[in-house]
């Protein structure tokens, strides 16, 4: 099933909030293992989502289907610079 354009954007305002509410509950308070596990899930998810959304916006703009992207691995995303 396709994944629409403003379903990712959806996605990267509700990870963006829940990174920081993370880091803003904890100002000055170091966070828990489980919270640094959750907030690393988090930014790499995020990286992942913009990714596919730059795909998919690069597809169009070439003239080809924007659904015919996948999610990169960790791995990859991870590697881009910055």
């Amino acid at each position: 099933m396709p994944v629409e354009d403003r379903e990712i954007v959806l996605r990267i305002g509700q990870l963006a909030e829940e990174e920081r509410e993370l880091g803003s509950s904890h100002q000055g308070v170091g966070l828990t293992p489980d919270e640094q596990g959750r907030l690393h899930e988090i930014e790499v998810t995020l990286d992942q989502c913009w990714d596919l959304l730059r795909q998919r916006r690069a597809r169009r703009a070439a003239g080809q289907d924007p659904d015919d992207v996948e999610v990169r691995p960790a791995t990859v995303v991870e590697g881009y610079r910055q």
